[in-house]
């Protein structure tokens, strides 16, 4: 197994050097950082400021001199904030996880569980149920129901019942004043739910077909024979090679949200890796552009290494391969 991981992780490494490469080349040719210094119309100025920021430098240069900078820790300042792009990211950061852990935490555990249930009562009317509500999800724009969800549990029942507070809140992850143990929870709920919609529904569906698959499988069929549980043969037989096929998209999603959930962090105000991102977009921040594009691309890559160790401990045939 260790020599199975070592492998996957010397493959991972050169891909990451790759990605980054391509990715400081696209945010240098998309984005000036001298941009606004041009219109004051002082060629001279804009020389000097590309000169100190080391942009009259060939491109592969110019990479080498930001990776050594980057793997130390400084990742330069960002032109909209004038922080240091290392703090700021490292905050926002902080806060996308939050959301993603217990997003796919909460989504991981009933998406299996309606993908087993599905299988296994096949064409019942559960079934047809959580079919129906697995491509109503997924047809679902996050940003509607997000605000349908401010209106309705949060906005709504403050002004039906007459409370001081609603009894969600939409406005970031903490209050000002941080009110007891609830103020969370109470944050938490409403952008996990809209962050949970989409990835239960298709993670669901995923996980129904790779279970049909393995429950007519041949081995399936054999277990039944020997006399074994309807249990055993579903949780010890059936589902460890079922999550094979759902392992491979949930590293890809897990990956992806790490760059940021842009629509949920900007409907609740948080300000998270997908804000970080659309702001700095909007202003042209280079610095800040390329980091993240780094920062999104290395948990893409990691999480498609975690995909690959957890095929080899679901499948030993993998492991050698």
């Amino acid at each position: 197994m260790f020599s199975y991981v070592a492998r996957r992780l010397a493959y991972s490494i050169p891909v990451l050097l790759i990605a980054s490469f391509l990715l400081f080349g696209f945010v240098r040719a998309t984005f000036d950082p001298t941009a606004r210094l041009r219109a004051s119309h002082d060629p001279q100025a804009v020389q000097r400021e590309r000169t100190r920021l080391g942009l009259d430098k060939p491109l592969v240069v110019q990479y080498k001199d930001w990776l050594v900078k980057f793997v130390h820790g400084d990742w330069g300042e960002s032109s909209r904030s004038h922080e240091r792009v290392y703090p700021a990211m490292k905050r926002a950061l902080w806060n996308t996880m939050q959301l993603i852990f217990w997003g796919i935490l909460i989504s991981a555990l009933i998406a299996i569980g309606i993908g087993i249930f599905s299988a296994v009562r096949q064409y019942s009317v559960a079934d047809y149920a959580f079919t129906s509500a697995s491509f109503i999800g997924l047809a679902m724009p996050p940003f509607w129901f997000g605000l349908i969800a401010i209106a309705f549990l949060a906005v709504g029942p403050k002004n039906w019942f007459h409370l001081s507070d609603p009894p969600l809140f939409f406005v970031g992850l903490h209050s000002v004043e941080n009110t007891g143990f609830l103020d969370y929870p109470r944050h938490l709920v409403l952008p996990v739910m809209t962050l949970c919609v989409q990835i239960i529904a298709s993670w669901s569906r995923y996980e129904r077909a790779s279970m049909l698959d393995a429950i007519n499988a041949d081995y399936v069929r054999a277990a039944r024979a020997k006399g074994l549980s309807p249990w055993q043969v579903i949780f010890k037989h059936a589902f460890r090679n079922a999550l094979i096929p759902l392992v491979t998209v949930m590293a890809l999603d897990i990956g992806l949200l790490f760059g940021g959930l842009i629509i949920t962090e900007k409907i609740f105000s948080i300000p998270g890796m997908g804000s970080l991102f659309f702001d700095s977009l909007i202003q042209g921040d280079a610095n800040v552009l390329v980091a993240w594009t780094v920062v999104t691309a290395g948990f893409v890559i990691l999480f498609n290494l975690l995909a690959d160790v957890a095929y080899g401990a679901l499948d030993p045939r993998i492991r050698l391969a």
